[in-house]
């Protein structure tokens, strides 16, 4: 398996500290590999889409500018 190196902010190490001591997850890296996941799985699903044409391109899914549901 591939070595990774990131940088992240002290208040997301803290939470991932905290989900290992609270038993989420064994270590750091099983914790940082399942999140990284399954926000992959969460972006494939819920990320961009190619337009449909009479969709609501110009408006939220509710017809709203700044209206969506996910």
């Amino acid at each position: 398996m591939p070595t990774v190196e990131i940088n992240v902010p002290d208040h997301i190490e803290m939470q991932i500290a905290q989900l290992v001591d609270q038993g989420e997850f064994l270590s750091q890296e099983e914790a940082i590999e399942q999140l990284l996941s399954a926000g992959i799985k969460a972006y494939k699903t819920s990320g961009p889409i190619e337009e449909e044409e009479g969709g609501f391109e110009d408006e939220g899914m509710m017809g709203h500018e700044d209206e969506y549901v996910f």
